[in-house]
């Protein structure tokens, strides 16, 4: 049996705010009660942008609030669905269908936690924050990373907390995390003040270069981004013999299992097998999707 079976949920939400920030970004919120109830970190909802645009667009949940019945979608204008989406009013309906996929799984074994996100894989590590903060089942500890070669949907400031292990030049911060008392750095290739220069996994191999032994065993690696970043952690995380777990982003038509259009290859026990991103996923064992060469 599916374990998601009976947890999908279609909702007619309104958008309650709507903002747009640099690089064609948007920070949308729906009224969708029925999926912030059942929502985890890492899942996504299948959205429709606009009545004139049939085929939906997946989309990360980045904050979800199930008492208020509310979810905040991160997205980048990138073709005529998207552009449809942005502009969209506060008030208008739009059809979602969500939550969708399994999560991450955060181990208590390994409360410290480093999130890596690259572009619009930022939300689901604002999620994974927001949901160990309010947990309290463990000495959960997270820090989270995000690169972007656009300004970031934010607006960056140093960060008035304390992250060692940092570089120097990394204080730039994303505030909301900050004001939540969750550390938080930046990396980019742009030169943006305050941001580590270089790749998001490159500021993560310098963080855990400066971890002992005893931290590295507590310490678990949750990432989403561009496949070469995902590829990029999964090698971290051999390299420092900690786990680590991905979630894929990837086209797809249906998002509940039918079409098979979003497949990838994954390793198991009995070999090779082409595993659905939509509801296998998107959450994977970064060593299945990215084995050793």
């Amino acid at each position: 049996m599916n374990p998601q079976r009976g947890t999908i949920f279609l909702e007619d939400a309104a958008v309650l705010a709507h903002s747009a920030f640099d690089g064609d970004q948007h920070v949308l919120r729906l009224a969708a009660a029925r999926c912030a109830g059942s929502a985890r970190p890492g899942s996504f909802v299948h959205l429709r942008c606009d009545q004139t645009v049939p085929m939906r667009r997946p989309l990360s949940l980045m904050r979800v609030n199930a008492a208020e019945g509310w979810i905040e979608l991160l997205y980048k204008v990138t073709g005529p669905g998207t552009r449809a989406l942005s502009a969209q009013p506060t008030g208008a309906v739009l059809s979602v269908l969500g939550p969708i996929g399994n999560g991450f799984m955060p181990h208590r074994d390994r409360p410290r936690v480093l999130a890596l996100g690259g572009g619009v894989g930022i939300p689901p590590m604002i999620f994974l924050a927001e949901h160990l903060r309010a947990r309290n089942d463990a000495a959960w500890s997270t820090l989270v990373m995000m690169g972007s070669e656009i300004p970031f949907p934010f607006r960056t400031r140093p960060s008035r907390l304390f992250a060692p292990g940092m570089p120097d030049e990394a204080i730039a911060c994303m505030p909301l995390l900050d004001e939540w008392g969750v550390p938080s750095r930046l990396a980019s290739r742009r030169g943006f003040p305050g941001c580590y220069d270089g790749l998001v996994t490159e500021l993560a191999g310098v963080w855990l270069a400066s971890l002992d032994q005893a931290p590295l065993g507590q310490t678990e690696i949750f990432a989403c981004g561009p496949a070469a970043m995902l590829a990029a952690a999964a090698r971290l995380a051999r390299a420092y013999g900690i786990p680590c777990q991905v979630a894929m982003e990837e086209y797809m038509a249906c998002a509940v299992g039918g079409c098979a259009g979003c497949t990838v290859q994954v390793q198991t026990a009995d070999g090779p097998a082409m595993k659905r991103v939509c509801v296998d996923g998107p959450v994977f064992d970064a060593a299945a999707v990215f084995p050793a060469a």
